[in-house]
């Protein structure tokens, strides 16, 4: 078949061979790979109805159907492989190299604790570190991702279990999938008084889809109502069979408040671990792992929890997470003493990042500060075309007009600033899962770790957007800036109030949709003609009633003669009423219109604004 011609160029078409791209990549980029002219590529997409610029990230959707034109098969590559590509490009193994079997040693199972939302999962991690987190969160809900560890005695020999922490509420759903994957063992708190409860199953899929085992710590056992053997049977029905029943998982009656049978919890675990899995890593490797949370401390810059997998992190350790690189300048523990080097299964806050990096991003030691920066240049890059190809909308040739008129689409831009990495994450992803319409679009313009500060209401100034600011405040002149400015800066604390309110406010930006309601019928019997009013329906009112300055149309002989009639004045003998009832005779005069007869029915309506659901 001979190649396409498109604006007298020749464009080289395809056999069905694989084009592998990664996400958000732009025209350039595929005319790259197959040796054509950007601009040629342009043409075809105006063809296709999509107006798209060269340089432009487009939609995995918008590479495939290219792709399809031109005869191509399209892959986009995933994240994974993409890292993995960028790594082995600077000679670096990432996941792959343990070592022999003699520089495996055995390490620390690495524990989530997995739940409903108010079962009691902090109160418990609370309970096995002996300090009080509950207290500094709002509404009860825990709000982002620690880690911490523990030690307790099995068979006279101290164990070490290190314990990460993941949100209760469901709009966190993303991060504590993340939290299963780096997790060897998942602790399922049921309430013995609740039994098992929608969350309850959700975290418990996610702990089998990274299938980890599961210990169940059934908790509240010394509340009023609590049944323990009834969260084991409700739990049998998705496959959790405790071992007094012949099956194979453990469960452990407990009561976080009361700190009862909270060492045979652990004990468990441990035995769980040894029983199923081979936990050994190689702690003389360069460190490798993952970033738990991150935020953004006013003394010390940015601030990542990382959890080592393999190899030891020292202090002094140069180290790429996500897109954030930097020299490790100190590292703390889950108390707030210093460490100077963190083994397999250890996490750590460490200090000295160049920015704050993403809840769940990879992290790993390299040689040189240049590499870690090349390393990490190259990942924000790769974010920033991936965001902007999500962001995009798509608008057809057909549409364009129709979109280009103002106001026929309304859009809230916000800008999210949060405490946490993971909050923030959460929390966009919950916002963009809102759905209200077409008519309405919702557009995180920026969103970052911090205080709310003037470039933010410098960005909200110009885009009309609001500041969203979740558990920070706004810091030195921007409170001044945004109430000279008129940016609309709110703070929240709990997430789902900021879910509602958003979605209310998307809500109120729809236009209002109107519904016809019918109010009544009357039959004229008689004409009355008046110089001065023109023809007047003597009527009998047969349904509903009849008010004055409602809508009508005359129907004669079951068709619609006349639409859009006012009802301008309304008389029952000589005295003008508002409105007339069902069965009760009355005049109607239609204003200027004249041209009704005997047997018409004028049918009277309004326009209702339509709730919204």
């Amino acid at each position: 078949m001979q190649a396409p011609s498109i604006g007298g160029v020749m464009l080289p078409r395809g056999k069905g061979e694989t084009v592998r791209l990664s996400r958000g990549a732009s025209l350039t980029d595929f005319a790259e790979k197959i040796n054509a002219n950007p601009a040629s590529l342009v043409q075809v997409m105006f063809n296709l109805g999509e107006m798209v610029t060269a340089t432009q990230s487009v939609s995995d959707e918008t590479l495939a159907l290219l792709g399809e034109e031109m005869n191509y098969t399209v892959q986009i590559v995933s994240p994974e492989e993409e890292d993995r590509e960028l790594l082995e490009s600077f000679k670096i193994e990432f996941g792959e190299n343990e070592g022999g079997e003699e520089e495996l040693t055995a390490r620390p199972p690495v524990v989530t604790v997995m739940g409903h939302v108010d079962h009691g999962k902090t109160r418990l991690l609370d309970a096995i570190r002996k300090t009080n987190v509950i207290e500094g969160e709002a509404g009860g809900i825990t709000q982002h991702i620690g880690a911490y560890q523990a030690a307790t005695e099995v068979n006279g020999e101290e164990r070490k279990i290190t314990f990460i922490d993941t949100p209760g509420h469901e709009a966190f759903t993303a991060m504590r999938a993340r939290g299963a994957k780096s997790t060897d063992i998942a602790i399922l708190v049921v309430a013995a008084n609740d039994g098992v409860m929608p969350q309850t199953i959700e975290a418990l899929n996610h702990a089998k889809a990274a299938e980890v085992p599961i210990v169940v710590a059934v908790n509240k056992i010394d509340v009023e109502g609590a049944d323990p053997t009834k969260v084991r049977g409700q739990l049998t029905e998705y496959g959790l069979i405790a071992e007094e029943y012949g099956g194979d998982t453990m469960f452990v009656d407990i009561s976080a408040k009361q700190g009862l049978h909270i060492d045979s919890l652990l004990e468990a675990v441990v035995l769980t671990a040894d029983a199923s899995l081979d936990l050994r890593a190689n702690p003389h490797q360069n460190a490798e792992g993952i970033s738990i949370e991150a935020h953004l401390d006013r003394g010390r810059g940015a601030v990542a929890t990382v959890l080592v997998q393999r190899g030891t992190l020292k202090v002094g350790d140069t180290m790429v997470v996500g897109d954030a690189h930097g020299r490790v300048r100190a590292m703390l523990d889950d108390k707030g003493n210093n460490l100077e080097e963190a083994g397999p299964s250890t996490p750590a806050l460490v200090l000295g990042l160049t920015n704050v990096p993403g809840a769940g991003d990879n992290f790993l030691v390299v040689d040189e500060d240049r590499t870690a920066r090349q390393i990490a240049e190259k990942r924000a890059a790769r974010e920033r075309n991936a965001a902007f190809a999500k962001r995009t909308r798509r608008v057809s040739l057909e549409d364009l007009d129709k979109v280009l008129k103002a106001g026929e689409v309304q859009q809230l831009n916000l800008i999210i600033k949060g405490d946490a990495s993971g909050s923030v994450e959460a929390l966009e992803s919950s916002l963009m899962q809102l759905d209200v319409g077409e008519e309405v679009d919702l557009r995180v313009l920026h969103r970052g770790v911090g205080a709310v500060t003037e470039t933010d209401i410098d960005l909200a100034t110009g885009s009309d957007a609001i500041v969203i600011g979740f558990n920070v405040r706004a810091e030195g002149r921007a409170t001044q800036m945004a109430e000279r400015e008129g940016v609309d800066v709110r703070y929240y604390s709990v997430i789902y109030q900021v879910i509602e309110e958003i979605e209310a406010a998307l809500k109120g930006m729809l236009k209002p949709e109107y519904e016809e309601v019918e109010l009544g019928t009357a039959e004229i019997r008689e004409i009355f003609r008046s110089s001065k009013l023109g023809n007047i329906a003597g009527v009998l009112v047969r349904s509903g009633e009849v008010k004055r300055n409602s809508k009508a149309r005359i129907v004669r002989d079951g068709k619609v003669v006349a639409e859009n009639l006012t009802i301008t004045g309304l008389r029952r003998f000589k005295d003008d009423v508002t409105e007339i009832r069902d069965g009760f005779e009355g005049g109607i005069n239609l204003g200027n219109f004249n041209d009704i007869k005997i047997d018409d029915v004028i049918a009277t309506y309004e326009m209702r604004e339509k709730p919204r659901g």
